[in-house]
């Protein structure tokens, strides 16, 4: 049975998002106080991660970073907080989406099955060894899931490293945002796509020389992004 950790002060909010999950077939546990939760997600091993953003001892931004320096789990931020900036430094640091407050359970559910889904078929994928992609200085890894820049390895999220793959290994090809949402999160961007901008910049800080003249992942401006060969 998948486990799912969810990290919430507001108990009445955490036991509603865990009738629903449990409903679901899986199994919750909930922490209330960001350190008792940041230390049962760093030792124990968690399908998935509900992170609230404002909590008490430590917050939903510095849990989710020191997560990120160990582990790939799949991250559910939640937070009431409606500001895009929020939102833009939870995906930042490596948060797999963002949900407001408040949302219907059942949107949470659907969207933890999704992400667990995907993120089962990455771990558990029985590719060939090196299956490599090489375009203009770019080296990606689909196996050991590393990239590398003229030789220098980078370090990318998992939908960060989603994202690139998909696109370097469709290249010439514009995509949509709402194509590349779907494609990557297996869901609707129910209208809000900020989620694939948030990561297209952060990969072009990573693989551009210079994010104002991108000479990989191309900005065509009302239609998407395309990664040019």
């Amino acid at each position: 049975m998948a486990s799912i950790l969810i990290i919430e002060d507001e108990i009445s909010i955490a036991e509603l998002e865990r009738d629903y999950l449990e409903l679901s077939g899986f199994e919750v546990e909930i922490e209330t106080s960001g350190t008792s939760g940041l230390e049962r997600a760093l030792k124990e091993d968690f399908n998935l991660i509900i992170l609230d953003l404002m909590l008490p001892g430590i917050d939903g931004f510095d849990i989710c970073k020191k997560i990120r320096e160990h582990k790939n789990t799949p991250i559910i931020m939640v937070s009431a907080k409606k500001d895009d900036i929020d939102k833009i430094r939870g995906l930042g640091l490596g948060a797999d989406d963002y949900m407001t407050k408040p949302f219907s359970p059942s949107e949470l559910v659907a969207r933890v099955k999704a992400h667990m889904a995907r993120y089962k078929r990455l771990v558990g994928s029985n590719a060939q060894q090196n299956d490599i992609v090489e375009i203009r200085g770019i080296k990606i890894d689909k196996t050991a899931r590393r990239v590398w820049v003229n030789g220098e390895e980078k370090a990318f999220t998992t939908k960060e490293f989603d994202l690139l793959t998909f696109l370097a290994e469709n290249p010439n090809h514009v995509f949509t945002k709402d194509e590349l949402f779907r494609e990557i999160w297996d869901m609707a961007s129910i209208g809000d796509i900020a989620t694939v901008t948030v990561h297209i910049k952060k990969i072009r800080e990573k693989i551009e020389y210079d994010t104002s003249k991108p000479q990989y992942i191309e900005t065509i401006w009302g239609v998407g992004y395309r990664f040019k060969v």
